[in-house]
Parts: structure tokens; sequence; C-alpha cells
């Protein structure tokens, strides 16, 4: 190689021209390279945010679901019962006896005195109902015959104590006890009305040998009772309104669900509790008019 056509001044003393280029060129290389760097820390930036907003998705997420359960359980738990005669609870304002579990149950006596009683006859009320429930009778009828009424309120109603495990059979033991701190007797008989029928059921079944007669009026029916041809239960369940077919659904098949389906705003639950006459009768319906237009002189309301 020929060194001697290499102009040395050039090597120690470079040409603007050079120089120039030269920071040009660092001049982009430190951009490129700031480039770079900022969208490396942009694109962290945003795993970042990213992050951060599936996190709080995440949190409100869990806190509807929490929400929405702690709404489900509400409006599938009943409230806490109201206990007459504690604190804060409401007052006691008719007579009670207290049975051998510390319960207590509230009564009402109607009709002649019960040592010199004829017919002792204790009533179980129904649904949305008390011992103070309406019962017409003549009173001279009461007289004549020697009719005694007892009246009481079914456990959790009115002023009587709840039975948290309160069952079919736990109904007749409470009826048999009331009737003994009573003495009643040995004998008596029972009138269940509406959904007081079952308890007369309960009599009938666990202390047959207590009563003297049973009488049901307007009986709630368990429309499967395996007792009775299934095809004529269904047809009957069939007749009636369709809210009223699905209140009996869901007591049969789901009963956990059935404060909720009673309470509930979104379908229509039950004629009872929105106070419809459709379960009645056209002979019925006149009957409530004119109880309501004209009520009976000398009738025992009881």
């Amino acid at each position: 190689m020929d060194f001697s056509s290499i102009n040395m001044r050039s090597l120690v003393s470079p040409s603007p021209t050079s120089v120039s280029s030269f920071f040009f060129f660092f001049y982009l290389s430190f951009l490129s390279d700031l480039k770079f760097g900022f969208l490396v820390q942009y694109t962290n930036l945003l795993s970042v945010l990213g992050l951060y907003i599936r996190i709080m998705m995440f949190s409100v997420m869990v806190a509807i679901l929490v929400c929405l359960i702690g709404y489900i359980y509400r409006s599938f738990k009943p409230p806490p019962p109201r206990i007459c005669g504690v604190p804060n609870g409401p007052p006691v304002t008719s007579p009670r006896i207290k049975l051998d579990d510390g319960r207590y149950l509230a009564y009402r006596e109607s009709g002649v005195d019960r040592a010199n009683a004829n017919y002792k006859i204790i009533v179980v009320h129904g649904f949305n109902s008390s011992k103070d429930v309406e019962f017409p009778i003549p009173k001279d009828l009461i007289e004549e015959l020697g009719i005694y009424f007892l009246f009481y309120d079914r456990a959790g109603y009115g002023e009587s104590d709840p039975h948290p495990s309160r069952t079919v059979k736990s109904e007749a033991y409470d009826i048999q006890e009331l009737a003994d701190k009573l003495k009643i007797g040995p004998k008596f008989y029972v009138l269940g009305i509406s959904l007081g029928a079952y308890s007369v059921y309960s009599c009938l079944k666990y202390i047959p040998h207590r009563l003297a007669g049973a009488v049901l009026v307007v009986p709630f029916v368990n429309y499967w009772w395996t007792k009775v041809p299934q095809d004529k239960l269904s047809k009957a369940l069939e007749l009636m309104p369709r809210k009223d077919q699905w209140t009996f659904r869901v007591a049969h098949y789901v009963p956990w669900l059935l404060y909720w389906w009673l309470t509930q705003k979104l379908f229509p639950s039950s004629s009872m509790i929105t106070g419809n006459n459709a379960l009645c009768s056209d002979k019925d319906l006149v009957i409530i008019k004119k109880k309501m237009e004209n009520p009976a002189p000398g009738m025992v309301m009881s």
C-alpha cells in the first residue's frame, strides 16, 4: 500500500465537514436511543396502568358480588322475630301460659264458662290471622248449647313466642299442653280455619285419644298428599289462580325461597298477601259483602 497518498494533515486536522457529519450522526443516534428508551418506559407504564385497571375492576366486581350475596341473603332470610314481653319488644296484652320448653302461648276465651261447658272447642286460626279472628256465632246459640271457645296464637303469631324447631307434630303437642295448662279436660274439640287445618291434621295423627271431634273450615290442602290420587289434586291445583299455584309450588319444592317469594314485588305471589278475593267462590263474596254492610246483631265476634 502506498502511504504516500495519505494526507497526514487530514488525519491531524479533520475537515469541518467530517466533524459536522460526526456530530450529526451522533445526534441521530442519541435521539434514537432516547426515543427507544421513551417507548420502553411508555410500554412499561401502559403495562402497569393495565394491571392497575384490572386490579380495580376485580375489586369492584368482588364488592358487587359481596353486596349481591348480602342482598340475596337478606331477601331469603326472614327478619328476627319481635318477641312480646322482652325489652324493646311489643307489650303483652293478653293472658298467656308458659309451656314446658319455656315458650309462651297467648290465648283468649269466649262463650260459657269452661267449667259448665258441654262443648269445649279449641280454635286454630289461619295464615295472617291470630286468636282475635272474627268468629260470628249467635250468642243465644252459644248459651243454649253450652259452648266454650278457646282461641290461641299459634307459635310465632300474635303474642305467642316463636318456635324455631316447629313441626307438624309440635303443633299438636302445643294444643295438648295448652288444654292441660288451662284444665280443659281429657277430651276437647279442635276447629281449624284455613292454614290452621294442618294443626287439626296433626292432632288427628298424634293425639287422637284427646279429641272429642275435629272440624275443618275452608282448609288448606297439601296438593302433594300421597293419601289422595295425584290426578285429582293436580286438577284441584289448576283451578286456583296461577300466582297461587306458583306459591304452592315454591312452598313444596323450594321452601327456603318462600319468604322471598311472598315479599318480592317482581311477580304476583299470593291472593292472600295482596288481599285479593280470587280464591273465594261467588257465594263467599256475597256473604263477605253482606257481613261488611250489615253486621248481624246479637252475634259474638270472637
